[in-house]
């Protein structure tokens, strides 16, 4: 077992070592140095003709990825709470429905979603805009079961019973009763709406062609295109890939302790 697990890390740490080594190279050391091995640092001349190409082109793409999955994330993250707290806690017609269409939209591949999403934004104006990327990665049928599985295992009906009596409105008691016992998930929720909305790639493919408005993810796979013709780009792709990996491990060291405790609630109901 220890072995396995020793694989798996080396399977995880590798690139992410190869990223570190090969973002000290210029063009020359990719091919005068092995993959793991440190060449003349460099590094600073990468990051210095990475925020300076195409007019710094790069620094949008950090500021859209950041709106795309800071403000995405909490928001979305939000909206997901709400949702599962509102099908865990609240008696209306048709909530069962409502968690069966939500747990079948888990199976359904956002690659699907796609192209009905894109007509969707061209009938409204949308795309090549903003808010084409930003608004559909506001929900999430998973995050929602996970609220829901949540609200079952924190929030006393009792409690909430309670706040009704003391004349609290539904609004109210979410925001200062519920949300706080849910904060553990809640948390967790956030970090998988920002991996999946940071490491996001097709929809923007597909709505964006101005590269002011690209994320991270997008604007890199745009320049290692271009590496096959132009090799100085292949230190820009890996430089940059570098970056883009530090806020989420910052997001996972920062919130940790309230992922692992939301991880360990939402396994028992």
């Amino acid at each position: 077992m220890h072995g396995i697990l020793v694989l798996a890390t080396l399977y995880s740490v590798l690139p992410l070592i190869w990223l570190v080594t090969s973002s000290t190279k210029s063009v020359g050391d990719f091919s005068a140095t092995s993959a793991f091995e440190f060449a003349d640092f460099h590094l600073f001349t990468n990051l210095s003709d990475l925020f300076a190409r195409e007019d710094g082109v790069f620094w949008y793409w950090i500021r859209n990825s950041l709106l795309y999955a800071g403000l995405g994330a909490v928001l979305g993250a939000l909206i997901c709470t709400a949702c599962g707290y509102a099908i865990a806690k609240l008696d209306f017609p048709g909530r069962k429905l409502l968690l069966s269409v939500t747990l079948t939209g888990v199976l359904v591949p956002p690659t699907a979603l796609a192209l009905p999403l894109y007509l969707l934004a061209s009938h409204l104006h949308l795309v090549n805009t903003f808010w084409a990327v930003f608004l559909p990665m506001l929900t999430n049928p998973f995050g929602v079961y996970l609220a829901r599985t949540f609200a079952d295992a924190a929030v006393p009906d009792e409690v909430l019973e309670a706040a009704r009596l003391d004349g609290a409105g539904e609004l109210r008691i979410f925001f200062t009763i519920a949300l706080p016992m849910m904060m553990p998930g809640f948390v967790t929720i956030l970090l998988f709406q920002f991996v999946a909305i940071w490491n996001n790639f097709f929809l923007p493919l597909v709505m964006l062609t101005d590269p002011q408005l690209f994320p991270m993810a997008l604007g890199i796979y745009q320049w290692s295109t271009r590496a096959l013709q132009f090799p100085d780009y292949n230190p820009l792709v890996i430089t940059g890939s570098l970056l883009a990996v530090v806020p989420l491990i910052v997001a996972f060291v920062v919130l940790q302790r309230q992922w692992r405790s939301g991880i360990s609630a939402g396994s028992v109901k």
